[in-house]
């Protein structure tokens, strides 16, 4: 089962038995994709493995001062891009001891990745579901309005754009901005527009959102961000014909650049080792013990930016006082997730920091998922463990299947907090196969904090 972080080498399970190989050179404050990346097999027919990053904090439970400190950095190379010039961050051995489980360098590397705001003229766009938190992320740090894409279903929305995730588990995402602040961004030529993914692979994810955005609203200024980018050459150059086709300019930057080597056969080799695993599936479990928990969320401040966030959102969420209905709670030495659900990240992000800062426990952050990924409890791999339940978002394709992955372990958690928001359904939540009967046998105390889902306004 899986312990407190994915150690380094995660990528030799699917190496030996895929033939995938990732490469490349030392990018910022000196860190690698071995540094960043671990691999893992998906279950799906587009695609065969899943790059597993180390410092998103979505499948590996991650000390979220390191989820912070990432995002930080990856906006201030927007900043950089865009004119403001970064300067370094934590030194490589010091990050490096973070992502060991070093709590004293996790520290030390969110405190170097702290900047002032840089770009308020901009608006970020995230992906969901996995960079929605990221996205945020970077937006607070050049201090711009945020927006990100969603699959959750919207009564009386009307959808501002929509673009497809060609390899994805669950492929189309709406554009629902509401907030005056992004809608201004977005109608200002001169206004940057970033695109926040985890990942760079192929680049047609970014590539479909820019005809949608630009044939919306043209904008002479594009930044593409991740935390990593391995594009192929013949990638980069397609996004830069795209560039002059559109009469723009779009550049791109990650925190590392590397490369991916797939064999021709990757999918069917892939679906011959999947095919070997039965996959996970939502079990009728035992009504579980749950203990509700305050967090005094602020008024009028979103918790996503599923229809935007003003500049100032990062501001004002610092502001609060999120962990204090929580602190004493955790005594110290107390091993404690807090798990965001699926787009919800920024917000229960934001809650594990204070309680990584705060308290004597020690707190590691991840989120469930659509994502169905092979399981294999090997040190070599970097999805140890799965657990599955019934969705209990209100999702715009409908009820289905959601993971949480590396939540089972050896030693179960002296708590997890499961942060949700008020839209999701409690007769699912609660169900014997929902989300909380699953989390249950793998944990001493299961706490369930529920936030204020952000309303619908019609903008016209």
């Amino acid at each position: 089962m899986t312990d407190l972080h994915l150690p380094a080498g995660t990528r030799t399970w699917v190496a030996d038995r895929l033939g995938v190989r990732v490469s490349g050179e030392p990018g910022v404050d000196g860190l690698t994709v071995e540094d960043l990346l671990g691999l893992a097999l998906r279950r799906n027919p587009r695609r065969a493995h899943l790059l597993v990053s180390r410092v998103l904090g979505k499948h590996v439970p991650t000390d979220p001062r390191l989820v912070r400190a990432a995002g930080l950095r990856l906006g201030a190379r927007v900043a950089d891009a865009l004119g403001v010039a970064d300067v370094p961050g934590a030194g490589t051995a010091t990050w490096r001891a973070a992502l060991a489980g070093d709590p004293v360098a996790a520290g030390a590397v969110l405190a170097g990745a702290r900047r002032g705001p840089a770009r308020p003229d901009a608006v970020v766009l995230g992906y969901a579901e996995t960079a929605t938190g990221l996205g945020q992320t970077v937006a607070d740090a050049l201090g711009c309005a945020g927006l990100h894409s969603t699959r959750r279903e919207v009564p009386g929305a009307v959808d501002w754009a929509g673009f497809e995730e060609e390899h994805s588990h669950a492929t189309g995402h709406r554009l629902l901005p509401a907030d005056p602040a992004v809608r201004a961004a977005l109608a200002d030529p001169a206004a940057p527009v970033v695109l926040v993914d985890d990942e760079l692979s192929t680049g047609r994810t970014v590539a479909n959102t820019l005809r949608a955005v630009h044939a919306l609203a043209p904008h002479r200024r594009y930044v593409v961000a991740g935390l990593v980018d391995l594009r192929s050459r013949e990638d980069r150059h397609r996004l830069q014909d795209l560039a002059r086709e559109l009469g723009t300019r779009v550049d791109v930057v990650a925190l590392v650049r590397g490369a991916v080597d797939l064999p021709a056969d990757v999918l069917a080799r892939g679906a011959e080792l999947t095919a070997l695993v039965e996959p996970v599936v939502p079990r009728s479990l035992p009504g579980a013990a749950v203990e509700p928990v305050r967090v005094d969320w602020p008024a009028a401040v979103p918790t996503t930016a599923r229809f935007g966030t003003a500049p100032g959102h990062g501001e004002a969420v610092a502001a609060a006082d999120l962990a204090r209905h929580l602190l004493p709670q955790l005594p110290a030495g107390a091993q404690v997730l807090v798990l965001g659900s699926e787009e919800l990240l920024h917000a229960p992000l934001a809650l594990a920091v204070q309680l990584a800062e705060r308290s004597g426990a020690t707190v590691r952050f991840s989120s469930t998922t659509r994502s169905p990924v092979l399981a294999v409890d090997d040190p070599g791999y970097a999805v140890r463990s799965s657990v599955a339940f019934g969705s209990h978002d209100p999702a715009q394709d409908g009820p289905g299947t959601r993971y949480a992955h590396n939540v089972a372990r050896a030693v179960p958690w002296d708590a997890v907090v499961l942060v949700v928001d008020s839209a999701s359904d409690p007769a699912a939540l609660h169900a014997p196969d929902g989300v909380l009967a699953a989390l249950a046998p793998h944990t001493a105390r299961l706490l369930l904090a529920t936030l204020p889902a952000d309303p619908w306004r019609d903008p016209a």
